[in-house]
């Protein structure tokens, strides 16, 4: 079968504060996801799933009609808090989602072939999708998928911290990845005014206000990755471990993760991940702020050539 494209579209964006996934960022009216969709065509997928929420269902089809869907073969699913296994219930007052690996969940009667996974809101540049598409014609089964890494250092934003999954690797497969929730690279001075001795060092900062440093070409999950067919049968399993760790310890705000079971396959070797690498610098909009360097970057892409100045003529 062919490949599938799983893009994550349904999260409001709390640190943007608005949707960002549909925020027109040229002035020909194209959404950063956009140019992932344009990029993803020309690497070979034909087969494109959108995990959205019906609150926005509405603008959103009418923007993939006008783009990217007179090219794709189009899927739809929706990420809802109270799409749980049987026995578990919402909990009152909870309205956050329930992260990336329930959204992917939400795709399970539509899966039917190895697939990607993106986010909407990121731009990974164009090696990345190659890649993993090859990987996806040639390589996914049970036990063998992928990731595409990016340096941490080029997937940092100058308007705050950004929360990353960083990855050790040997022998070019994944060992290990954490997830760090506050990280930046440290300015030359403290907030009073002080010689910062960590300036220009990538760190995460923890509840504790104690940082730890971060090696700047750690390589870390952009969430572009590359799975079998088989790898829902895993999400699904490990969304009730999940769940019963979240609903002890966080029920208001944990989240379930797409790569939470990863280490476990990686510890109990039931399964490899091999860490495709891409020399693209990602870029996205964390931040409000972030907004105009972005809208310069892409205007750049289409004036040099890179993209065509209507993607989907």
């Amino acid at each position: 079968m062919e490949p599938i494209l799983v893009i994550m579209a349904a999260g409001m964006g709390s640190r943007y504060g608005g949707n960002k996934q549909l925020d027109q960022i040229t002035e020909q009216g194209d959404i950063i996801m956009d140019f992932s969709l344009y990029d993803a065509w020309q690497a070979g997928f034909k087969r494109v799933c959108f995990i959205i929420k019906h609150d926005f269902e509405e603008v959103f089809r009418e923007h993939i009609e006008n783009g990217a869907g007179k090219k794709y073969e189009v899927y739809y699913a929706f990420q809802e808090g109270t799409d749980l296994p049987e026995g578990y219930t919402l909990p009152e007052g909870r309205t956050k989602p329930w992260g990336t690996g329930q959204a992917v969940l939400a795709a399970r009667d539509i899966i039917d072939a190895p697939f990607a996974v993106i986010n909407a809101d990121d731009y990974y540049g164009k090696e990345g999708f190659v890649k993993i598409y090859d990987f996806l014609m040639s390589k996914a089964d049970a036990s063998h998928n992928c990731m595409v890494g990016f340096e941490v250092e080029k997937t940092l934003s100058e308007n705050g911290t950004v929360s990353r999954g960083i990855c050790k690797a040997k022998d070019g497969l994944l060992t290990d990845i954490v997830e760090h929730l506050k990280i930046a690279k440290e300015p030359e001075l403290n907030e009073d005014g002080t010689p910062n001795p960590l300036a220009g060092k990538v760190t995460d900062t923890y509840d504790d206000g104690t940082k730890e440093i971060i090696p700047s070409d750690s390589p870390v999950s952009m969430n572009l990755w590359g799975f079998g067919t088989e790898y829902m049968e895993v999400l699904k399993a490990g969304f009730i471990v999940a769940l019963d760790r979240i609903l002890a310890e966080n029920p208001m705000k944990g989240e379930y993760y797409i790569q939470t079971p990863i280490n476990s396959q990686i510890a109990e070797g039931s399964a490899t991940y091999e860490v495709l690498t891409s020399s693209d610098k990602w870029f996205g909009v964390t931040y409000k702020e972030d907004k105009p360097e972005v809208v310069k970057k892409f205007a750049s892409l289409k004036a040099d050539g890179t993209y065509p100045e209507y993607l989907w003529q």
